[in-house]
């Protein structure tokens, strides 16, 4: 007879705290990337404000924590982004260290995408530097977009693969369809750095050869719409497709609509509305995150239905013919 208050065996606690474990790091880099999404629109402000060398200095600015002598409205953006910044920098070296302090209990990948996801942020916190020493340099300014993507779509991969998900198997080639379109979306959100960090569209208007990027960027456009198009159609015309993925095409649908509607808005109004401009890349960065969590999700709903219907490898051993039990 057992006494349910008997300690669980040692197997059997690490058994139980593997969901928990799970859990704390799922929830921590879901909140990091959202947290990473506003700092991407706080950037963006800053940027189309004209406050990116508002703090002469860095990383204090004006040789304090908080400027409050020099604060007007350019200096708070870009106090308030280097903020937001130093947040979800903390934030990913907890993530790290909460990913090795329980290794044991989580995945073997994902300590490593941890310690990926720190090194980004050291780097991405380099090129703010870097954004300050050399003046808005426009190749820095637009690496530094880069990453802040890299590491956003990082975060994203991790919180959306750790989420518990009842695979159905009926996502097929949705997801390689949904990797090609979060690929061409995030070279476009590149382009349009470029065009953003160089005022290539307002030198464009006023017949400079800056033209070329921009058109490079609304050619872009094309094979990004059609890829994401492709995609929403495919899903809607599954019948067996999860929930979940539909309501991500359709919520990528409807963000591409949103990011079309802004981008021409923008370009008639010849970028004199920031909050367009702003809203642009914000749209942006969240198209990129619906089509990197539909693609995680269509390829576990792939694996995962793998795995649960694989035979075993185990041999059946058929049993030996019985013996007579009458003898002659």
């Amino acid at each position: 007879m057992t006494d349910s208050s008997l300690p669980l065996a040692p197997s059997q606690s690490s058994s139980a705290s593997k969901p928990q474990a799970v859990g704390q790091v799922q929830w921590l880099a879901g909140r990091l990337a959202g947290a990473t999404l506003i700092l991407m629109a706080i950037g963006s402000a800053t940027r189309v404000m004209n406050a990116g060398l508002a703090c002469p200095d860095w990383p204090l600015c004006y040789g304090q924590l908080v400027p409050s002598q020099q604060m007007n409205l350019q200096v708070f953006l870009e106090w308030f982004h280097r903020l937001d910044a130093s947040i979800v920098g903390f934030g990913t070296i907890a993530l790290a260290g909460l990913s090795l302090w329980k290794r044991r209990q989580l995945p073997h990948w994902l300590p490593w995408a941890a310690i990926a996801a720190l090194s980004l942020v050291i780097f991405q916190g380099v090129l703010g530097a870097f954004t300050v020493t050399e003046l808005l340099r426009f190749d820095i300014v637009t690496a530094h977009l880069g990453t802040a993507l890299l590491f956003f779509s990082l975060l994203l991969t991790i919180a959306v693969t750790l989420k518990p998900y009842q695979a159905m198997g009926s996502a097929g080639s949705l997801r390689w369809i949904g990797l090609g379109a979060a690929i061409l979306v995030y070279g476009q959100s590149i382009l349009g750095g470029l065009v953003a960090t160089q005022w290539a569209l307002h030198q464009c208007l006023a017949g400079s050869q800056l033209c070329q990027v921009m058109n490079r960027h609304f050619w872009g456009v094309l094979p990004a719409t059609l890829a994401i198009l492709a995609l929403v159609t495919l899903t809607l015309r599954k019948p067996a497709v999860s929930p979940l993925l539909r309501r991500l095409a359709i919520g990528s649908g409807l963000a591409l609509l949103a990011q079309a509607s802004l981008g021409v808005a923008a370009l008639r109004l010849r970028l004199q509305v920031e909050t367009l401009t702003v809203s642009h890349q914000l749209v942006g960065a969240t198209l990129l995150g619906l089509l990197i969590s539909f693609t995680i999700i269509a390829w576990r709903d792939q694996s995962e239905a793998k795995a649960v219907t694989r035979p075993e490898s185990a041999k059946v051993v058929k049993p030996k013919a019985m013996a007579s039990q009458t003898m002659t």
